[in-house]
């Protein structure tokens, strides 16, 4: 097993347990200790796990929500590929959304050149993206700023999402489940988060197969107000079902 491969599993294992053991991994794992503890270092320096005596807590536990730049690192290919898939969802001309995320910076930066699309956003990187682009007409809606997502979020940008409407909204999730549906661990990214779906005459949700399964503090819709969820191959056949079964069609590239 490569470095990477174990770095997910025990990053899924930690978010499944709470909490993962250097004795248990390196058993359960087939490597040494050693090799256990520069895994979860190198998990450390992601921001996605904190060291503690004997193993390690994924952040989410501690109430940390790992920022934009730790966040671009994780699973960067699996993100790549979602963001193409995503192409297949775009009107031949008219209006999208293209929430906060890393991964929709990635459509961001693979819409064509070739359409003339008009694009509404409340993230920074997506609209530093864009904003050079002849063929997008770009609506940059305002707020107050959260650091961890660099969005715009607040009563002045559910305002301006008040007012708007689009063909297709590209929506990023923290969490998703069957039984609570999109979550994500900021109450006012959350509220944002509905007035995206709500400008949205189709809702298509963009996630790696680690945000299945997870649910965080604030709710943002549930699975029927989703249509489509493009995801990454590391999702298995049951849960696919089980979240078509709740309303969208499941892509997994």
């Amino acid at each position: 097993m490569y470095a990477p491969e174990r770095h997910q599993q025990i990053l899924n294992r930690a978010r499944t347990e709470g909490r993962v053991d250097v004795a248990g991994l390196a058993a359960e794992l087939d490597v040494t200790p050693e090799t256990v503890r520069r895994d979860l270092s190198a998990l450390e320096r992601l921001g996605l796990v904190r060291r503690v005596h004997g193993g390690a807590i994924p952040v989410e536990r501690l109430g940390i929500e790992p920022g934009v730049a730790d966040r671009e690192r994780v699973l960067s290919g699996e993100k790549e590929r979602i963001a193409k898939a995503a192409l297949d969802e775009l009107p031949d001309g008219g209006a999208v959304i293209l929430d906060a995320g890393t991964t929709t910076v990635r459509l961001a930066e693979m819409l064509p050149q070739d359409r003339e699309l008009t694009v509404v956003t409340h993230a920074l990187p997506v609209a530093t993206v864009l904003a050079a682009r002849p063929n997008i007409t770009l609506h940059l809606v305002g707020g107050t700023i959260r650091g961890r997502t660099l969005a715009g979020v607040g009563v002045w940008a559910e305002r301006a999402l008040a007012d708007v409407r689009v063909d297709v909204t590209f929506l990023g999730t923290n969490g998703l489940t069957v039984a609570n549906g999109l979550t994500t661990p900021d109450l006012a990214e959350a509220a944002v988060k509905r007035a995206l779906v709500a400008a949205g005459r189709r809702t298509v949700v963009l996630a790696d197969h680690t945000k299945v399964g997870r649910t965080d503090l604030a709710i943002v819709a549930p699975l029927s107000s989703v249509d489509t969820f493009i995801t990454d191959t590391g999702l298995d056949n049951e849960t696919t079902d089980e979240i078509e079964s709740a309303g969208p069609r499941v892509v997994r590239t």
